[in-house]
């Protein structure tokens, strides 16, 4: 009877606070929420990435934007840093051990070890039948957008380890679920890596790193330009797309 009456007066006072006063509360909580922890996030200075990366920063993370051209990684830096937020940035290439290493060596110099993998960056450099595609085309968009998550994540999970926990999100396409025709090579890769999340997710469990995936719909984004999906294009790719899946544009 008393922890009712109690959680009841909480309750009221709670509701006595003013709005303004509990939303700067709430942000002032989620700022703190991943205070001292790294974020490394592939692909992040655009689109979905870029998105990601600042909204981690604003919880409180240490995040490392990359991106393949150096440009992109200063604007970006720079924009989040213009808000306050913690963020420092590399070149990475993620189909390139290069890339990777010097990746992880940027994420070290904060706090010594990495609590997230956000592995956004993907590539399809062809818009055509999945048979009609060439040995090299197969190889580049398997090696970023299957091969590389992999590699990346076995080089930064020792530090991870090291922690006792960690957190890894794949980023997939609805895709994966739905294919869309002219994106064959793509679709392949991203339903690959679905089964890549659940092999990690099995084997990473016992060491405290939990590994999930994410499968975004379409999104406007440079990615959508480049594959040239538009509103005219897209009944072609896939007919009665916006009746099954309720897409709006």
């Amino acid at each position: 009877m008393l922890r009712a009456a109690s959680l009841a007066f909480k309750g009221l006072h709670r509701s006595l606070v003013p709005l303004s006063a509990r939303m700067s509360s709430n942000r002032a909580d989620r700022s703190r929420a991943l205070a001292e922890k790294v974020a490394v996030i592939t692909g992040s200075t655009k689109g979905i990435g870029f998105t990601t990366a600042r909204r981690l920063a604003q919880d409180g993370a240490h995040v490392v934007i990359s991106s393949r051209k150096q440009q992109y990684v200063e604007w970006a830096v720079a924009a989040l840093q213009g808000e306050g937020l913690s963020v420092s940035g590399t070149v990475c290439h993620v189909g390139k051990a290069e890339g990777w290493e010097r990746l992880v060596a940027t994420a070290l110099e904060h706090c010594g070890g990495v609590y997230f993998l956000v592995c956004m960056a993907g590539v399809n450099p062809l818009v055509d039948s999945t048979l009609g595609a060439s040995e090299q085309v197969w190889d580049k968009i398997l090696d970023v957008n299957v091969k590389s998550p992999a590699l990346l994540l076995s080089q930064l999970l020792p530090h991870m380890e090291n922690r006792g926990t960690g957190a890894v999100v794949l980023v997939s396409s609805m895709v994966a679920c739905v294919p869309m025709p002219k994106l064959g090579v793509y679709n392949t890769s991203k339903t690959a890596l679905l089964g890549l999340c659940k092999s990690l997710a099995v084997e990473l469990a016992p060491k405290g790193i939990r590994v999930n995936r994410l499968v975004p719909g379409i999104i406007k984004t440079d990615f959508i330009q480049v594959v040239r999906i538009t509103e005219k294009t897209l009944p072609y790719l896939l007919p009665d797309f916006n009746d099954i899946n309720g897409l709006q544009w």
